[in-house]
């Protein structure tokens, strides 16, 4: 590599390009400059849809013997983000997903629905399967930190089909999730009695408007607003769980409760409506819950955007003193380890405790959509079991402080999905060119702070769908209330059948990693990806995750599980049709939206190729390797460019 600050036969300053790839040459004995040459040279990786061929600087990789200078190739800066984010960021933008509104409004129903035991044991459950699903995700993502990780894990390992499929779905899924949290904001609103003037202007309009303006001005911009709301909603969730202890213990008018509910009736209670006995009543839990934790995976969408955390070589190679040097990895490991695991404790006791405070049957729980509710709208205004605890315990101001956290935690969480709904579509759309996909391709560009603002907008297409909520005719058992909850768990349901997907991806990355095992530990460029090295030889793996192979399988099983019995539980009761769309969109969907993307790119159905990636060929593994390995650093941009001030940076247009 030329040394820092200095300039090339073609007038380059290298340390203008810090997005510029970059490879460890581990060299082995008896191993030519040459063969080192070119082992480090990269080849441009192709788009998912269509090819062009990227800009292309000469610079010199490596010219210890005098050779000629190698290519790099990397991407316009219009299509170049900034590595802004540190390991705080990436932490709390992935809490700030998981802490939403799914514990304050989805607990209520699964008390109401299973009882507390069902309560406690699907939380729990989905709370491990998020936790196993990270551990797949976040050991690729240690290793290529790239845009569209999940599109390229997938679509490098499974079929490149079904990666951009997977891309499209998670896109829909922030999008709709980012809908999903505006009409919650609203309707924590609706307990101050707020006009549907207020709620249509300010929580509808204006909010998503200033979220949108807020996250055009750089991603460092982005992720202080995300420390601040992530410590907000943590500070938030104590303070709901506190207040919760308080009346329990007899700080309300009904004085000390304890476990008075747990002693008069079986933890174990179903609502006979909802299901027929009280497996079933689990199952409806288990899907109800699993929108919760819908979330963990944000750290696949920070990943391109996140400053490299450090992992030196080990002391113990003798083979070159260059390997000493720090080794990029992305600050991963904590999140894929700690996230889900410190939300599933918040989720467990903050449950517990509202399973002690009221009765499983109180006629003010909400109800799964397709029961409808005994009562009238103004008898129950707010759908969480936590406000409705407040509101019967009689303490003076803390109804209003646990609808404020409520709005709190929903206004941060959809600023998250917006925010991991532009870098997705922006991963899909960077790498388009050519005249026919013009359209496409404007929507991969960034604007002058680096933001896919473009990108950004296009994320904001349901956004028609919270003003179905100021429709006169919102009610219960109506139309638009029926839309609203299919598109809502549409959103949750295509994040599941992402995460299987990239489950089923890290099955066959293991199974190739560990079948090729001793061809890579053979090539020193290869040394990064040896997750199964020789006894002695040094370890230059960035992480594993725990409990592998097991966990994968489980991981698998599990989302196949919640996807295709847990969703459709319900309907062992009896068939209504909104809840048969809520369950079974999506993998409706899916499947021929994967299938017209198979025939689209084969040229017509006859010449669809059935076969997944081949990763029985080793030469096919290396190239895979490498292209994900030169994607890793092609998409970012400098660190200390300056911006300049001006329209064009916040709408992207110039």
């Amino acid at each position: 590599m030329a040394p820092q600050g200095s300039v090339d036969n073609d007038r380059l300053d290298v340390s203008e390009i810090d997005w510029l790839s970059r490879t460890l040459t581990v060299p082995s004995p008896g191993t030519t400059s040459e063969s080192r040459r070119s082992e480090t040279h990269l080849q441009p990786s192709l788009s998912s849809i269509s090819s062009r061929p990227p800009e292309s600087v000469v610079v010199v990789v490596d010219q210890h013997d005098g050779a000629g200078p190698d290519q790099v190739f990397m991407d316009e800066k219009d299509r170049t983000v900034n590595r802004r984010l540190r390991g705080i960021h990436v932490f709390m933008i992935t809490i700030s997903g998981v802490l939403g509104v799914g514990l304050y409004l989805r607990s209520g129903s699964v008390l109401r629905i299973g009882g507390p035991a069902a309560v406690l044991i699907s939380f729990s459950a989905m709370g491990l399967l998020a936790w196993m699903v990270m551990q797949c995700i976040g050991e690729l993502l240690a290793l290529w930190p790239v845009s569209g990780a999940l599109v390229e894990f997938v679509g490098t390992f499974v079929d490149e089909d079904l990666g951009t499929t997977v891309g499209i779905a998670y896109w829909i899924s922030y999008s709709l999730n980012f809908a999903a949290m505006i009409v919650a904001a609203a309707g924590e609103v609706e307990l101050w009695n707020t006009s549907k003037a207020i709620q249509g202007t300010v929580i509808l309009f204006l909010v998503p408007l200033f979220l949108v303006l807020l996250n055009s001005f750089g991603v460092h911009i982005y992720g202080i607003t995300e420390v601040i709301g992530g410590s907000v909603k943590i500070l938030g969730a104590l303070i709901v769980t506190v207040g919760m202890i308080v009346i329990n213990v007899g700080g309300g008018e009904e004085g000390h409760i304890g476990t008075k509910y747990y002693r008069e009736s079986s933890i174990f209670q179903f609502d006979e409506r909802a299901a027929g006995n009280w497996a079933t009543a689990l199952f409806i839990s288990l899907s109800i819950a699993a929108f919760a934790f819908i979330g963990v995976d944000i750290t696949a969408a920070t990943a391109l955007e996140a400053r490299p955390d450090r992992k030196r070589a080990s002391v113990e190679d003798p083979l070159n003193a260059g390997l000493k040097e720090p080794w990029p990895t992305i600050s991963v490991r904590f999140s894929a380890t700690w996230t889900s695991f410190i939300a599933w404790i918040i989720y467990f006791v903050a449950g517990f405790v509202m399973t002690l405070n009221l009765p499983w049957d109180y006629d003010q729980l909400p109800t799964a959509g397709w029961l409808g509710h005994p009562g009238p709208k103004s008898d129950r205004p707010t759908d969480s079991g936590f406000v409705i605890s407040a509101k019967k315990s009689g303490i003076k101001g803390l109804v209003d402080l646990f609808n404020v956290i409520l709005l709190i935690t929903a206004l941060t969480c959809a600023n998250t999905n917006l925010y991991v709904a532009s870098r997705t579509l922006f991963g899909l759309t960077r790498k388009i060119y050519g005249k026919q996909w013009r359209w496409l391709a404007f929507f991969g560009k960034t604007n002058s702070y680096q933001v896919p603002v473009r990108a950004m907008f296009l994320s904001c297409f349901f956004l028609w769908v919270p003003f179905l909520y100021l429709s006169p005719n919102n009610a219960r058992d109506t139309t638009i209330t029926s839309l609203l909850e299919v598109l809502s768990q549409l959103g949750s349901v295509s994040c599941l059948i992402v995460w299987a997907c990239e489950c089923w991806a890290f099955i066959r990355f293991y199974n190739c990693m560990k079948l090729h095992r001793r061809e890579l530990n053979n090539s020193s460029q290869f040394a990064h990806v040896c997750r199964f090295r020789r006894p002695g030889a040094p370890d230059y793996y960035p992480w594993r995750s725990h409990g592998q192979p097991v966990t994968m399988y489980l991981a698998l099983a599990g989302c196949i599980f919640i996807i295709v019995v847990a969703d459709g539980a319900a309907l062992w009761h009896g068939f209504h049709a909104p809840l048969f769309l809520s369950a079974y969109l999506a993998p409706l969907c899916f499947f021929p939206l994967w299938l017209i993307i198979k025939a689209f790119r084969s040229g017509g159905w006859r010449n669809i190729r059935w076969e997944l990636e081949d990763l029985s060929n080793v030469i096919e593994v290396k190239d895979k390797i490498r292209k994900l390995d030169e994607l890793q650093e092609r998409a970012t941009a400098r660190d200390g460019a300056r911006q300049k001030p001006g329209w064009g940076n916040l709408w992207g247009a110039m």
